[in-house]
């Protein structure tokens, strides 16, 4: 037997109500606040990750399908994340010409390399949301507000915003160098992973899992560094602006320095939408402000703000949708007339099907009773005489029609 390769999944048919449940109400809510659906390709060039995720992450070092095509001159590889995708073609199709904010969302499948566990396969989907041409903290607020919308109407509950600043790229690098400042002694106790980042991004240390990592940063000398409130008096005013928009619109946050994300991208404010009900592993999206970007990929400065939530790991957490009944099933023994009244139904705007092997009368009924609301039954009487049978599958009753409405 094939099976399908390891950490990808069948999405079944007893399951994809849940899923364009997910994605209706995603397009109901982003839609309605005018942002614009994109979808870019699966693939791209392997320079846009390295570039726009970044060298020192753990996704493009150790997680991307990367791949060459064309007498391996061409180096592409399956998108491990879209905002990267969405910025090249924000730049490329000329969005920045647009009056401000572009806002776009989107949905569908990315791919990385990683140990499959619950809610995280190697192929996985994600739902987001980018806007594009606003510096103020009004588009960190609106994007934290429709991510915390979006799972609301989903039926989580108990949600809290995890927010930090990670400040501009001037006072961010002050601040890296007192991390590398405090961590020296430490060096050699660091994972392998963390050394590298010690030279590359000390920043993306503070999101190292390893445990003796963690302990080293849970040290006194170095919480207080970590802790220390670094950003310039012009972030400083930029967070405060988002986090005074997050209470006006009644929104739950928690400061946490230690969040700083996992692309190098960041810029100013990182954000998780957190609910302690989940235990550990409470973190269900997360996004943040990136407005290096733009510019990094060839366009010009523009800043940018923006969300991605896993769906398998939504999935999981939401309550499963049964499938929904056809409105007819056909039961007639003569197939002629079964195929005619199916495609009545259907062309009248019903959901309706038959048996194709024409079984007998119990049989049909009994699968009727499984799939639809009613059948419509033909049976010799009927055929004669020029009536169908109606029959409620849930009451039982029946009832004579000359005609289909």
């Amino acid at each position: 037997m094939i099976k399908a390769q390891r950490g990808t999944k069948d999405i079944l048919p007893n399951e994809i109500m849940t899923w364009q449940e997910v994605e209706n109400k995603a397009r109901e809510l982003f839609q309605g606040a005018n942002y614009k659906e994109i979808r870019t390709p699966i693939f791209e060039g392997t320079e846009l990750f390295k570039r726009g995720v970044g060298d020192s992450t753990d996704i493009v070092n150790k997680e991307m399908y990367t791949f060459c095509v064309g007498n391996n001159e061409n180096s592409i590889t399956l998108r491990p994340e879209n905002t990267a995708g969405v910025v090249r073609s924000y730049i490329e199709h000329g969005m920045e010409r647009l009056s401000p904010p572009v806002k776009l969302w989107y949905f569908g499948p990315m791919f990385r390399y990683e140990r499959p566990q619950a809610g995280r396969q190697r192929q996985f989907h994600q739902i987001g949301l980018e806007l594009f041409g606003i510096k103020e903290g009004t588009a960190d607020a609106e994007v934290i507000i429709m991510a915390s919308e979006f799972l609301k109407r989903n039926g989580i509950k108990d949600l809290y915003v995890s927010l930090n600043s990670l400040g501009c790229p001037n006072c961010r690098n002050k601040y890296k160098e007192e991390i590398k400042k405090a961590l020296m002694p430490y060096l050699d106790n660091l994972c392998d992973d963390c050394k590298v980042r010690y030279e590359k991004n000390p920043l993306r240390m503070l999101d190292c899992k390893d445990e003796n990592c963690k302990k080293i940063f849970e040290k006194e000398e170095i919480k207080n560094v970590i802790l220390k409130d670094f950003i310039c008096d012009e972030c400083r005013e930029h967070f405060e602006k988002v986090k005074e928009y997050l209470e006006i619109s009644n929104i739950e946050y928690k400061i946490d320095k230690m969040l700083v994300r996992g692309l190098d991208y960041y810029t100013r404010t990182v954000f998780e939408i957190k609910s302690d009900s989940l235990g550990s592993q409470n973190a269900i999206l997360g996004g943040g402000r990136y407005d290096g970007l733009v510019e990094m990929l060839g366009g010009k400065p523009t800043p940018a703000v923006g969300f991605a939530l896993g769906v398998e790991r939504l999935i999981s957490l939401i309550n499963k949708k049964e499938e929904l009944k056809l409105d007819y099933f056909v039961v007639s023994t003569d197939t002629k007339e079964g195929i005619k009244a199916v495609n009545l139904l259907r062309n009248k705007g019903y959901s309706a099907d038959f048996d194709f092997q024409a079984r007998k009368f119990a049989k049909q009924i009994e699968k009727a009773g499984r799939v639809a609301k009613f059948a419509l039954i033909i049976g010799e009487d009927e055929i004669k005489e020029g009536y169908f049978t109606v029959k409620n599958l849930e009451t039982g009753e029946q009832k004579r029609i000359t005609e289909i409405k």
